[in-house]
């Protein structure tokens, strides 16, 4: 493209051209905004990763190998308690906690935009239509690419990699909640409705609670997914084990990127049987599993 005139036979579109202008405008028509989101993340994030640093590494197991222990067994808070051990005979565990506050932000904020938009796509064609080549494109999309406009929105640090984990984790949570609420029995929606109960109520009452197993599962995913981005998160300065990493990368130093590695897995597998845990504890997963014994 030349101008005006286009070359069929030399086709060139400049699409790259026209989204560098809308991120330029956008940045510049909402920097009050963007600078009010940079500065709430940061807060969050600086302070649920002091409330998880701070305190002495044995409290902390103790209150991981507790919840382990609450919400699954005692032998999945003895792995814990062994995994997280681990995790500080390392020395790896100002990093684990830097990037477990990473992901537990980016996952919750990430279940926040996609839970609703899910319900909202099952409740309604016109919107699943729309969302769905969407979160095609959220999803096959490099996700290193997503650190670019984020970078020049936020600037160097931890909110831009943040960001762009929402964007990047966000699509299977949006899909499983959507494909939970319509294989909800049609039948008991309608008995609900025909004792006058209203959409919100069932909604509420019916849809959610027996759409809560695969609700949970695409929680599961989206932490997965956050998981995944750290070490792209720390190329634009977020602390945490994707520093250790990348550091371990550039300087090709085998133990410290095993350790790092081992770390980010020792966290994965903690995150992963929690959300399990959580979605079997739901009233319709109980039912299932009396059923089958």
């Amino acid at each position: 493209m030349n101008g005006s005139t286009f070359d069929p036979v030399n086709p060139r579109l400049p699409l790259g051209d026209w989204v560098s202008d809308f991120t330029d405008w956008f940045t510049d028509a909402f920097s009050a905004l963007l600078g009010g989101i940079d500065a709430g993340l940061s807060a969050t994030y600086e302070g649920l990763a002091y409330v998880l640093a701070t305190p002495s590494f044995l409290i902390m197991i103790v209150v991981f190998g507790a919840i382990g222990w609450w919400l699954r067994s005692w032998k999945f808070a003895l792995f814990t308690v062994i995994g997280f051990y681990v995790i500080r005979a390392l020395d790896q565990w100002v990093t684990a906690m830097d990037t477990l506050a990473l992901v537990l932000l980016a996952a919750g904020l990430s279940v926040l935009i996609a839970v609703p938009l899910g319900i909202w796509a099952a409740r309604s064609e016109a919107v699943s239509r729309v969302l769905r080549p969407v979160l095609d494109l959220m999803q096959t999309m490099p996700a290193l690419v997503y650190l670019i406009p984020t970078l020049a929105a936020f600037g160097i640090g931890a909110v831009p990699g943040m960001v762009a984990t929402v964007v990047f984790a966000m699509p299977p949570g949006v899909r499983l909640t959507e494909l939970a609420i319509r294989r909800v029995d049609a039948e008991v929606v309608e008995a609900g409705y025909a004792f006058g109960a209203a959409p919100s109520r069932i909604l509420r009452q019916i849809q959610l609670p027996l759409a809560l197993p695969t609700i949970m599962a695409g929680i599961n995913q989206v932490i997965m997914l956050a998981l995944s981005m750290v070490v792209l998160a720390a190329m634009v300065g977020a602390s945490g084990l994707g520093g250790e990493v990348l550091s371990a990368l550039n300087r090709i130093n085998v133990a410290q990127g095993v350790e790092a590695g081992l770390a980010v897995v020792i966290l994965a597998i903690y995150l992963d049987r929690l959300v399990a845990a959580l979605g079997d504890r739901a009233p319709v997963a109980r039912a299932e599993r009396v059923k089958a014994a």
